[in-house]
C-alpha cells in the first residue's frame, strides 16, 4: 500500500479544513508514493523520534504535533526542527501530522480523553459547521456517576498518568458533567461554564484564568503531553481498520519536556 492511500485514510476522519487558522496540519515532509514500509505513530516529532523510525524501518511518521508550525527560511541544522527535516529528507521519510483537525473532529482527541474517563452521552459543546463537517474544539460528557472533588482528580491522575494535576479550589458539590479540551484549552473555560459544566479539564491554562470561579466549576489541568498521549490509539484504529497491513509502530520515547520533581 502506497504512503498516500494511509494519508488520505486518516484525512477522512479528520479532514484539514477542520483545522485552526495557526496550525499548520497536514503532509509536512517527504513523498507519499513509496509503498509504506510502516507507521511510526507518536505525539512530537523530533530528530530522535526521525532516528526510531529508522532503526524500526518505518518511512511514515503520524504525529499530533506538527514539526513545522512555522515557515523555514533555511535547512542547516541549527536546531532540532531543521535536523529533524534534513534526516527525514535523507532517509525517505514522510512526516504527516494531524493536530487541530483531530481536535476539532468526531471521535478525535477530545473523544479519545472522554473514553478514558468513561464518559457517556458525549458530544460538543462548541459545535460548529465547516465544509458541511460538524465539528468542534470542545466535548461534554457525563460521568458514569456523581464524584466528589477529590475522588475526580485523582481519577484524572490514575487515568492520564499523571503526576500533578492543577487546580482552583476544589468543589464542595458532587461532579457529573464534564466539560473537556485537550492541549491548551482555557479559551473555552467560559463556554464549559455556560454549558452547565461541573468541571473542565483541559492540558494548560493561564495563572489569570484560575481566578474567580471558585464553587462555579472545578478546574482541572492535567498537563498539555498527558492530555494528548493517547492520540496515537486514534492513528493506529484508523490505519488497522483501512490500511490492511499497514505495520503500525507504537514510539517508545517519551516527548514530553516538561519534567516535574
Amino acid at each position: 500500500m502506497k504512503i498516500i492511500e494511509v494519508v488520505r485514510a486518516l484525512e477522512r476522519f479528520a479532514p484539514l479544513p477542520l483545522q485552526e487558522s495557526f496550525d499548520n496540519a497536514g503532509l509536512q515532509v517527504g513523498l507519499t508514493e513509496a509503498e509504506v514500509s510502516g507507521a511510526l505513530l507518536c505525539l512530537d516529532v523530533t530528530s530522535s523520534i526521525v532516528d526510531e523510525a529508522i532503526e524500526k524501518g518505518c518511512n511514515l511518521i503520524v504525529s499530533h504535533h506538527p514539526l513545522i508550525f512555522r515557515p523555514l527560511k533555511r535547512v542547516v541544522g541549527a536546531d532540532d526542527v531543521q535536523r529533524a527535516v534534513a534526516k527525514a529528507i535523507k532517509h525517505d521519510i514522510t512526516i504527516l501530522s494531524m493536530h487541530t483537525n483531530m481536535d476539532n473532529a468526531q471521535g478525535g482527541v477530545n473523544f479519545k480523553m472522554a473514553e478514558k474517563m468513561q464518559l457517556t452521552g458525549v458530544k460538543f459543546f462548541t459545535e460548529k459547521q465547516v465544509d458541511g463537517i460538524t465539528c468542534g474544539s470542545g466535548v461534554m460528557g457525563e460521568l458514569p456517576g456523581v464524584m466528589a472533588a477529590d475522588d475526580f482528580i485523582m481519577m484524572l491522575k490514575r487515568e492520564f498518568d499523571v503526576e500533578c494535576v492543577q487546580c482552583n479550589q476544589l468543589l464542595r458539590r458532587p461532579i457529573r458533567t464534564v466539560a473537556i479540551c485537550g492541549g491548551a484549552g482555557s479559551f473555552l473555560l467560559p463556554e464549559a461554564i455556560a454549558a452547565g459544566a461541573d468541571a473542565f479539564v483541559t492540558g494548560e491554562m493561564h495563572y489569570h484564568d484560575y481566578f474567580a470561579h471558585e464553587q462555579e466549576i472545578q478546574i482541572a489541568v492535567i498537563g498539555h503531553y498527558q492530555s494528548e498521549q493517547y492520540t496515537y490509539e486514534i492513528f493506529k484504529s484508523i490505519i488497522e481498520e483501512q490500511c490492511e497491513g499497514v505495520r503500525c509502530v507504537v514510539t517508545s520515547q517519551n516527548t514530553n519536556p516538561i519534567i516535574y520533581l
